[in-house]
């Protein structure tokens, strides 16, 4: 068996949670769920760069893999967006992670050969493109060994070069436009 891997899953929690129980389960002992729980992070009252650094250390420091679940409207979550940035940092007590993107079979592009990057989280498209990117963004399915085969990839890739990208400003709060509009449109 390869080696099992502590994922970490973010996700829109609203409106994806049954996915995410739905994906744990089916990779039963292949991996380590290290995701958040509703509550875990109630930080009304901190800024940003505290909560941020709280995801890290308390949720994605023993982390070696950050599965991002893909709904309509996950790209619009500032929180998905604290814990892909979270994930891509590395630090000398925080190496960083290794990062996927699952569509989800809510999402509009889930059935179609390709998906429009406006509708997933900027920071994971800011890492999906050209010949070999730093992220890669696959269909749902709930085939364990071939999940887990994702998985073990985007561990080998997390210290691919050139870095990845975490350049963008963290969100300062959840997006209010409709998800079908995008990021950017």
């Amino acid at each position: 068996m390869a080696k099992r891997h502590n994922v970490f899953i973010s996700y829109y929690y609203e409106q994806d949670k049954e996915c995410k129980d739905r994906l744990v389960r089916a990779l039963g002992d292949g991996i380590v769920d290290m995701s958040v729980n509703i509550g875990d992070i109630v930080d009304v009252q901190n800024p940003t760069e505290a909560t941020l650094q709280r995801i890290r250390e308390d949720h994605i420091a023993q982390v070696s893999v950050t599965i991002v679940l893909i709904g309509p409207c996950t790209w619009q979550r500032k929180y998905v967006d604290w814990e892909i940035g979270a994930s891509l940092r590395d630090t000398p007590t925080n190496p960083r992670c290794g990062l996927l993107g699952i569509l989800l079979p809510t999402h509009p592009a889930h059935g179609k050969e390709r998906y429009d990057p406006h509708l997933i989280p900027p920071r994971l498209a800011a890492n999906t493109g050209g010949d070999d990117p730093y992220a890669l963004v696959y269909r749902w399915a709930l085939d364990k060994e071939e999940i887990l085969g994702w998985i073990h990839r985007a561990f080998l890739r997390r210290k691919k070069q050139p870095d990845p990208d975490i350049s963008l400003k963290p969100f300062g709060r959840n997006w209010n436009r409709p998800c079908s509009e995008g990021w950017q449109g």
